[in-house]
Formats: structure tokens, C-alpha cells, sequence
């Protein structure tokens, strides 16, 4: 009985090694980088971007003009005017708040220029992380870009380059 259980426990041992998880650290920023597809879109989403800050700043501006000129003239204004342009302050104010939340806000048109440019590309590496996973038999991957979700990972895991190959990428 005394030797059964080392050898029952040695038993257990090696059924555990033997079904070890396999697992590879990939860092998807890195491999988004060296995608010149991706740098393209990236660099059209930075025009559309500066475009409609562009378009939003002239807004401000005029609001600020019309903020001032208010208050040059509030002291000859009779009560009625005055109403009258602080709906009108009021009304631009909210344009350009409205504006600002259609080009950058959630859901707006920045998201969705990313959503049409960038989420193709993304899709693209995701399945060669896919068939990479499939092909070296690998449990799960691990991204280790932009996160705290691996604190370490020894550098001949990441297989970055190995999804840069299968994307045609040197």
C-alpha cells in the first residue's frame, strides 16, 4: 500500500503534465502597426478627425463672437432683445454642443468611419490569430498590448511575427 500511492501520485503527475494547456502571447497593436492597410486607415481617420474639429472650432469661434458683441451691446438692449439673443446664444450654444456629440460622441461619426476602416483589418488578424491558434494546437492566446492582463510573458511565446507571416507581412 505505502508504494502504491507514490506511484499513484506520480501517475497523476504526469496525466497533468501530459494535458498541460498550450498558450502563446501575441501583441495585437504591434501587428496592427506593421499592417500598411492599417496605417492608411488609420491616417484617413486622423483627416476626417481634424476635418470636423476643424468644422467645430469655426463654431466656437462664431459662438464666441456672438457672446461678445451680447455683451458690448446688453446695456442698450431692451428686455425683449435681450431675451431674443440669449435664445439666440442659447440655440448656437447647443448647435454646436449637438455638433460636437454627432462627430465624436458615443455611436458618432468617428465611430463609425473607425467601425468602416479599422474593424475590417482587425477582423483580418483575428482570424489568422484563429487559424495560428488551430494549426500549432494552441489552447488559448494571450494579447498583451495595451492591458494589465499579462504582467510577464517570456518573449519566445509572443508570436506576433508567426501572424504577421500568415498575413504576408515581413
Amino acid at each position: 500500500m505505502k508504494k502504491l500511492l507514490p506511484l499513484v501520485c506520480g501517475l497523476l503527475l504526469i496525466s497533468f503534465v501530459a494535458t498541460a494547456q498550450r498558450y502563446a502571447v501575441i501583441d495585437s497593436k504591434y501587428i496592427l502597426e506593421k499592417l500598411p492597410e492599417y496605417k492608411e486607415s488609420q491616417t484617413k481617420l486622423d483627416q476626417f478627425s481634424a476635418q470636423w474639429q476643424q468644422e467645430i472650432e469655426k463654431k466656437q469661434v462664431d459662438l464666441d463672437k456672438m457672446y461678445k458683441d451680447y455683451d458690448a451691446e446688453q446695456v442698450m438692449l431692451s428686455d425683449e432683445l435681450k431675451k431674443k439673443r440669449e435664445d439666440e446664444l442659447f440655440n448656437k450654444e447647443k448647435e454646436v454642443r449637438d455638433l460636437q456629440k454627432k462627430r465624436f460622441g458615443f455611436e458618432g461619426d468617428l465611430f463609425k468611419k473607425r467601425q468602416e476602416l479599422i474593424k475590417p483589418i482587425q477582423d483580418k488578424v483575428y482570424v489568422a490569430i484563429q487559424k495560428l491558434a488551430v494549426d500549432k494546437s494552441y489552447d488559448f492566446i494571450l494579447d498583451k498590448s495595451e492591458g494589465i492582463t499579462v504582467i510577464f510573458a517570456d518573449p519566445k511565446l509572443d508570436k506576433s511575427d508567426d501572424v504577421l507571416k500568415f498575413l504576408g507581412v515581413k
